[in-house]
């Protein structure tokens, strides 16, 4: 194949209630949305240290106040104030026991502790370094998908260039900018992972800003403009911009005159630009994708967010009221849009309500863990799909059983247990994705293969929820991308009918630009369908 065969894969643990890992909470929005309630408690914590460390401060201020009036006024002339005994005793009770008081207060370090208790009393609920970087690589991820300026997205704007212009993309109700630091953490973690292409744009962005504040340094910050110039430079000289990376070192140097390795690098630099030809920068070039061959067909239909108006434009494609033959169906058909005839896929509008979808939403939260992928005969957790998902069987609640039903009515075919899989749930982190990969097992050693009802033969997916922006469904062979339809269904065949994979499924989740978006799958199995699907007379079909 010309790309990575890569497959969603079940995790057959099948109890409805899995603890969820305390980390990795950039993988779902569940969690990002409970660190709010986290943040807003040490607020309040922080607001009770400084409440405490203003009267502390109110005091040591009155006794500012009353040593300086003595100074002023009582001990004018001191030989005369000393002849008194109680002025001479005062003055030696306050330097041997008040001064000392004041001076070795425990009081401040008392509120300090009780501050860091507060903080350390939550950190179950912190993210860990691992969210960090994962949020920062989301931001990067964004950043390739949609084609986004970085100065744009630094200044809270999602913003691609169209004909040399920046061009709004999507205008979100609630943004905020970045800082210097902000920056200065999101290059950070590119240059660590030796990704100079993206460290560069992000660290070029730190340094503005820090030059911005006159190089001030914030006790919040991990970073400072020193650090950003030393990551820049470097990052500049890892992509060929010798005299970049110069004048940026040289830079440094003004804030830390006797730093040996800064004094090495320039020299080298300044050899380097002596022995080199003189040649023009021919700017940043994104490296290409070593395990992902169709990047450019998946990043365009990402990018289209299902707007392929030549793709739609086919006279073969249809909607109309679906019945299926089906007597439960002959009052209310479903609403069915045809959006491609190879491969067969199909959209469902309307097919759970506001209700049921929130129903199966509260049913999954608890349950919710970091979405796997299949490796060889084990699963992984791995950075091509940032969700987390939990399995509800039929009998979870009423609602996962009216579901079932629907789907079968729908497709004619048996879902019941072990002929599908119970419904996985899914929510989508920070940039949450999958890229391009296949339902169907593509080995024989699938783990898709452990219910022992052959492969997976079609995908039934509910879209739970709506997104702001992104995370449409891109079926990279054929061409096309399915936007999030709020309650609607999206269903496809996984096989030919002669038992084959169709390759022209290969799909991908595309990242969420803006929005929280839930989905629940449905994958129906081989098994069980031999005469609601049968096989054809032609082998080849």
């Amino acid at each position: 194949m010309m790309m990575k065969m890569i497959m969603s894969t079940c995790v057959f643990s099948w109890s409805l209630v899995i603890l969820a890992s305390s980390a990795e909470m950039f993988t779902s929005l569940v969690n990002m949305q409970q660190l709010i309630s986290v943040e807003q408690k040490l607020v309040h914590d922080l607001s009770t240290y400084l409440d405490h460390e203003l009267d502390r401060l109110e005091d040591i201020r009155r006794f500012h106040a009353k040593v300086s009036d003595l100074h002023t006024e009582l001990y004018k002339g001191s030989v005369t104030a000393m002849s008194n005994p109680l002025v001479a005793f005062t003055l030696i009770k306050r330097l041997q026991s008040e001064w000392l008081n004041v001076v070795y207060s425990n009081e401040a370090l008392e509120h300090s502790q009780a501050l860091r208790s507060s903080y350390e009393e939550e950190d179950a609920e912190l993210p860990k370094l691992e969210d960090l970087q994962g949020a920062a690589q989301a931001l990067m991820r964004l950043q390739d998908v949609y084609a986004l300026r970085v100065a744009s997205l630094v200044k809270g704007h999602f913003q691609t260039v169209t004909n040399g212009k920046p061009t709004d993309i999507f205008t979100p109700a609630v943004s905020v900018p970045l800082s210097g630091d902000d920056c200065f953490l999101v290059g950070k973690v590119a240059y660590e992972e030796e990704d100079y292409y993206h460290s560069v744009q992000w660290l070029e962005e730190s340094v503005q800003l820090f030059r911005g504040t006159g190089g001030a340094w914030s006790p919040e910050n991990q970073g400072t403009l020193e650090d950003a110039l030393d990551h820049l430079a470097f990052s500049h000289f890892k992509t060929g911009n010798v005299s970049k990376a110069l004048s940026l070192s040289q830079e440094l140097l003004h804030y830390d005159p006797m730093n040996e390795r800064v004094l090495r690098n320039v020299e080298k630099y300044e050899k380097l630009l002596v022995a080199a030809k003189p040649r023009r920068s021919r700017g940043l070039k994104r490296p290409t994708s070593t395990h992902l061959r169709t990047r450019d067909t998946y990043e365009r239909l990402c990018q289209t967010q299902g707007s392929q108006p030549m793709h739609f434009e086919n006279p073969t494609l249809f909607c109309d009221y679906f019945t299926n033959d089906d007597p439960a169906l002959l009052l209310l058909p479903a609403r069915r849009e045809v959006l491609s005839l190879q491969p067969y896929v199909v959209l469902y509008h309307d097919f759970i309500t506001d209700a049921e979808a929130e129903d199966v939403k509260t049913l999954a939260r608890p349950a919710l863990r970091r979405s796997v992928v299949a490796a060889g005969e084990k699963q992984a957790t791995v950075a091509y799909r940032i969700s987390k998902s939990a399995w509800l069987k039929n009998t979870a609640h009423p609602v996962v059983g009216k579901l079932d039903q629907r789907i079968a009515m729908l497709t004619g075919l048996n879902v019941q247990h072990p002929y599908s899989e119970y419904l996985q749930v899914v929510n989508y982190g920070i940039g949450g994705h999958y890229e391009p990969h296949f339902d169907h097992a593509t080995s024989p050693s699938s783990p898709v293969y452990n219910l022992k009802a052959g492969n997976r033969v079609a995908t039934f997916m509910i879209y739970l929820s709506s997104v702001e922006a992104g995370g449409s469904t891109a079926f990279i062979y054929a061409n096309f991308s399915a936007p999030v339809v709020e309650k609607a269904a999206i269903f496809w065949w996984n096989l030919h009918r002669n038992g084959q994979g169709d390759f022209d499924t290969l799909h991908a989740g595309c990242p969420v630009l803006i929005g929280d978006k839930w989905v629940a799958n449905k994958w129906i199995h081989e098994h069980g369908q031999e005469f609601h699907r049968r096989c054809s007379l032609n082998p080849e079909e």
